[in-house]
This record gives structure tokens, C-alpha cells and sequence, in this order.
């Protein structure tokens, strides 16, 4: 592509050379940089993407976006832009040819949930003969199937949602692979950073807001911000309605709104709900018909997740008979109030908790299912909103029976010192806890002390099979570890 057409549309200034240069590609990285790349100077958080403007010309770049005066090699073209993040977003929007326009594109934004509720749409649009794309934490799936970055030669930073250029990269793959939905959780470090401006988004979703990383943000305020520009960008936008900070994006969005929830009066209401161990059943209260749902995951936040796919599926046009036929199909998310089957009479769930909000809802989705204790293993992440740790503390002594607090992914930090954090919150509490700095010790110990009707919840990694720390990143997986100690109680 030419420069000149890549950039004609947007404000910049041309500081040196001309816009009649080829462009084959762009990159962020001067690593990657090679014959004919853009390459665009990012300003991030550790790194100035400035500082490597002239080994990215080395590699091969043929000209450089940058938002400062900086020395750019002789014959290599030069543009600047006030905020290369937004122009990023928007030459790889052309570059691709405006992807997100080709297929319905729905993004789902919340602190929790929104992993859930992309598998939850996947399944009713696969029911009703979809193809579909799905982005998120857990795995990005084309059509049912893994996606292979590495074998795409794709290479993903962030967990949940891609940076720019990977974003567009992967829109025109799933157009070649004739999706005709794409579902992708949308980040609040994405909506902050601009990941996903220019996106072409038709259905925008919140699940809700609790505390969670103000390390990036800095107040509720910002993060409430940051999450309700998706709801700028969309036409349709499906809120719920009994979060506390609902009214507030509601109040920010430019979109037309559904609501849904299980309280407050909302155009999607669930009623006459029933909880079981393995599932849960309710009513659905819509246009003053009531439909009857069976969801083959329990707990009450599962119903919450259930209803934003419900309603997003409507506002789709799916027949509310396919859509009720869908959800029976949802089968559990990897990671998510995950079970590991034995057969000692007691329970042991691995989920992802690892925000107040959802650790309070995973210990009360177990609690009514057990008979016995509920024991509960958690820690808090190193490097991350420390605020949240006793809150976590206070929440796992007040719900659960007994606490094993630990390690989860304590980066640079003392394990021990995050857990003196999270101590503070459970002393006021209880008495009913100890602390096992090392995670595989911690599991053991909890699923050692675990006895017939008792319910022992692993929380904080879910699917993830690693542990990092400030030296080492190491192989670790909460589901292998839950089976290995339960296989040495056979011993």
C-alpha cells in the first residue's frame, strides 16, 4: 500500500522525505521491522518506541509515524502525529481494509464475566448455523477451532485483547475464513490505550465493575471512563442493569440500550430461579412473555452471563426458541467453576477469581451447593492494585469456612509480603486461616484437610498453566496439581 493512501485521511505533518513510498507492512516492534514496514513509535509504560527509530530503519523500514521531533535517517519518510496510539488504531484499520465492517462484530466489556459471555454467544450462534470468531483470554477460536499464532506467524502480547495490529491481523483472517459473527472481550487496557478505536462495533456488552486495575487506572472513576467508550463505539449496547455503575454507562453511551438482570425492572428479567450443583434453571421475563432457560453451569453470576447472551442474541434476531435451545447447550468454560472429578465425597473447583467481585461470587455460587466446609485457596497478584488484597482477605474469611492464602503470579514482589497484604483483611475476620507462601503446597494442604460434603475452591488462575516470578516464569496449572493431591490421598 501506498503511504499517502494509508495516512491522507488522518491529521499529521510531513517532516521529512515524501508520502510516495510502499508500505507492506507495520509493526511496533523495530525488531520486527523489515523491508518496507511503518514503523510507529509508541510510547509505553517502561519503553519509548522513539529510541528505536533507526534500528527499525536498519531492518528495513521505509518510514516512521513518531509524535515528538526526533532524528530520523536520511531518506527514510517521517510523519508526526499528536497521539501515535490513536493514529496506530487508525492506519491498521486501513491497511486491512476496514475489517470489522465486513462481519457483526460484539464486544464485551466488565470486570468479570466477560470470558464466559463470549462463550455463551459462540455456543447459540453455533446452534443456529453461525460461523463465528471468538477473542479473548482463554484462546482466540476461528470457527470452533484453536487459532495457531505461532503457526500464523502472529505474535500476541496481552492476554485478553490484541494489540492493534495483531487485532486487525487476525479481523482479516476470520474474513477469510468466512466468519460471519465475531465476539471478543474488550479490555479495559484496551479502550484505555486505544487498541480498539476504528473498530466497527455493533453490539457493545457490560457485565459489571469491582475493583480491579487501578494500578493502570488510578481511581474507579477512570476505569468506569475507560470501560464506557465501548459504548461510544457500538450501535446496540446490552447493560446490566443491577450493577451499581449501570445508570453511569448508561449515562456515557451514544448507543441504543438493553438491559438485563435478576433485581432491578430491566427489558431482560430472570425469575423463579432454581440452583442445583451442576446447573441452574430460570425463567426469563421478556416483551411480558416468560421463557424457561436450563444453563448447564451453576451459580448465580452464571445466570448474570447467561442473560447478556440471552439479550445480545435477540438483538441479533435469533429466535428466542433457538436461543433457549442454545443455551442448554453451553457446556463450562476451561477454568471457569471448573470441577476436577474424584470420587472422596467432597468437591474441589479451580476458577479464575482474581478480583473482589469474583471471589465473593464463586464462594457464594459454591456455598449453595455444599454441605460441608468451604475451604478456599487464593492469593493476589505481584505488581497489581495492592488495595484490592484485603478486601480479598476480609471477603474469603467472611464466606468461606476456612482460608489458605498463597501465591498467585507474585511478579517482583515477596510472595510473603502480598500475603501479609491479604492477612489484613482476614484477621479482623477469622481465625479459620493459614498461610502457605508456595501454591502447590497450598492446594495440597487444602484439599488434604477437605472431608466428605466440603467443597475446596482454588481461585485466582483458572486456565492459566503458569506461575511468574521476579526471576523465573515456571509451568504450573491449578488442575494438575488439585488431581495430583488428590491421587496422593490414594496413597
Amino acid at each position: 500500500m501506498n503511504l499517502r493512501n494509508l495516512v491522507e485521511k488522518m491529521e499529521f505533518d510531513l517532516i521529512q522525505g515524501n508520502l510516495d513510498v510502499d508500505v507492506e507492512s507495520l509493526t511496533i516492534d523495530s525488531r520486527s521491522a523489515k523491508k518496507n514496514s511503518l514503523f510507529v513509535c509508541i510510547v509505553g509504560f517502561n519503553v519509548d518506541g522513539h529510541k528505536f527509530i533507526e534500528q527499525a530503519c536498519e531492518n528495513g523500514a521505509s518510514a516512521v509515524l513518531c509524535m515528538s521531533d526526533t532524528k530520523i535517517p536520511e531518506g527514510i519518510a517521517g510523519i508526526k502525529v499528536k497521539d501515535t496510539r490513536a493514529a496506530l488504531a487508525f492506519v491498521s484499520n486501513e491497511f486491512f481494509s476496514k475489517p470489522s465492517e465486513k462481519f457483526r462484530l460484539t464486544g464485551v466489556t466488565g470486570t468479570n464475566g466477560k470470558t464466559s459471555v463470549t462463550y455463551f454467544i459462540e455456543t447459540i450462534l453455533n446452534s443456529v448455523d453461525k460461523k463465528t470468531g471468538v477473542i479473548g483470554t482463554v484462546e482466540t477460536r476461528i470457527n470452533g477451532k484453536k487459532f495457531d499464532f505461532e503457526k500464523e506467524g502472529i505474535h500476541i502480547a496481552t492476554s485478553t485483547t490484541p494489540d492493534t495490529i495483531e487485532l486487525n491481523m487476525l479481523f482479516d483472517k476470520m474474513i477469510r475464513e468466512k466468519a460471519d459473527d465475531v465476539i471478543m472481550e474488550v479490555s479495559s487496557h484496551a479502550l484505555e490505550l486505544k487498541k480498539v478505536d476504528y473498530c466497527d462495533f455493533d453490539i457493545g456488552i457490560f457485565t459489571n465493575l469491582t475493583q480491579d486495575h487501578l494500578d493502570l487506572h488510578g481511581s474507579m472513576e477512570r476505569y468506569l471512563d475507560a470501560k464506557a467508550r465501548l459504548f461510544k463505539m457500538c450501535k446496540y449496547g446490552i447493560i446490566n442493569a443491577d450493577d451499581k455503575y449501570s445508570d453511569r454507562i448508561i449515562e456515557k453511551s451514544d448507543c441504543e440500550i438493553v438491559t438485563f438482570g435478576m433485581e432491578k425492572d430491566c427489558d431482560f428479567k430472570a425469575l423463579n430461579v432454581e440452583y442445583f450443583m451442576d446447573k441452574v434453571n430460570f425463567d426469563v421475563k421478556f416483551k411480558n412473555n416468560l421463557y424457561h432457560f436450563s444453563l448447564n453451569i451453576p451459580g448465580r453470576f452464571s445466570v448474570y452471563n447467561a442473560l447478556a447472551a440471552i439479550g445480545t442474541a435477540v438483538k441479533m434476531g435469533i429466535d428466542i426458541v433457538d436461543i433457549q435451545r442454545g443455551v442448554s447447550l453451553i457446556k463450562g468454560v476451561p477454568g471457569r467453576i471448573q470441577n476436577v472429578k474424584n470420587n472422596k465425597g467432597f468437591n474441589v473447583i479451580v476458577d479464575y477469581a482474581h478480583t473482589p467481585d469474583g471471589l465473593e461470587n464463586i464462594i457464594s455460587a459454591v456455598r449453595e451447593f455444599t454441605k460441608g466446609r468451604v475451604i478456599t485457596v487464593f492469593g493476589c497478584g505481584g505488581d497489581r492494585d495492592r488495595k484490592k488484597r484485603p478486601i480479598m482477605g476480609e471477603i474469603s474469611a467472611r464466606l468461606s469456612d476456612f482460608s489458605v492464602l498463597t501465591s498467585d503470579n507474585p511478579r517482583s514482589e515477596e510472595p510473603v509480603s502480598i500475603i501479609k497484604d491479604i492477612e489484613k483483611g482476614v484477621k479482623p475476620v477469622t481465625e479459620n486461616f493459614v498461610s502457605v507462601p508456595d501454591r502447590k503446597d497450598a492446594i495440597f494442604k487444602a484439599v488434604g484437610m477437605a472431608e466428605k460434603g466440603d467443597s475446596v475452591i482454588i481461585a485466582g488462575k483458572g486456565h492459566e498453566d503458569y506461575e511468574i516470578f521476579a526471576d523465573r516464569t515456571i509451568h504450573f496449572d491449578d488442575l494438575e496439581v488439585a488431581k495430583e493431591a488428590l491421587e496422593e490421598l490414594d496413597l
